[in-house]
């Protein structure tokens, strides 16, 4: 399994076999990389140009060939246990789902930026144990708890109240 640089597990033996499509890919399957960061590499962005600035892997789906393959997550639902975020507004409590690293200087995506969204519950158990992102989980009563809590006070929010009933005017 691959290892973060303190030797923590990240819970997959192949950060590729999780990861989502290029972040740099267009709709078009074009490479955004080569068509606006031509001056980072400008060797890549000719090759690109050359191909009408067709990405050179997407059709394989072979990444790892890609030296500016990057595919981060929106970190909006639990990759392993398929938790949703509900985040407050003007609250400054931790999200419950957050961004997962997959891969680190050293490994096999060495320069390749992977990661998936993963509830902190699940992140704990990924780093603490043998856990791997692809377990068939169910989220823990805990972060179902926690959400249910931040539903409610979403729901609080969003009911209609007049001024005269939310403020004490002899306050």
């Amino acid at each position: 399994m691959e290892r973060t640089p303190d030797g923590t597990p990240v819970g997959v033996d192949d950060p590729y076999a999780v990861a989502d499509v290029c972040d740099h890919l267009t709709g078009d399957g074009r490479c955004r990389f080569a068509l606006t960061r031509a001056g980072d590499d400008p060797e890549f962005a000719a090759d690109r140009r050359a191909d009408g600035y067709d990405c050179h892997v997407g059709a394989d789906g072979e990444w790892s060939a890609c030296p500016h393959y990057r595919s981060t997550t929106d970190a909006k639902t639990c990759a392993r246990c398929g938790l949703d975020d509900v985040r407050l507004a003007h609250d400054d409590s931790r999200p419950l789902v957050e961004e997962h690293h997959l891969s680190y200087g050293g490994t096999e995506a060495a320069g390749h930026e992977i990661t998936v969204g993963l509830c902190r519950w699940c992140h704990a158990k990924v780093h603490k144990s043998i856990a791997r992102i692809d377990d068939d989980a169910s989220p823990a009563p805990e972060a179902i708890a926690e959400r249910e809590r931040r539903r409610g006070a979403e729901l609080s929010e969003s009911a209609f109240e007049t001024a005269s009933e939310r403020y004490d005017p002899e306050e």
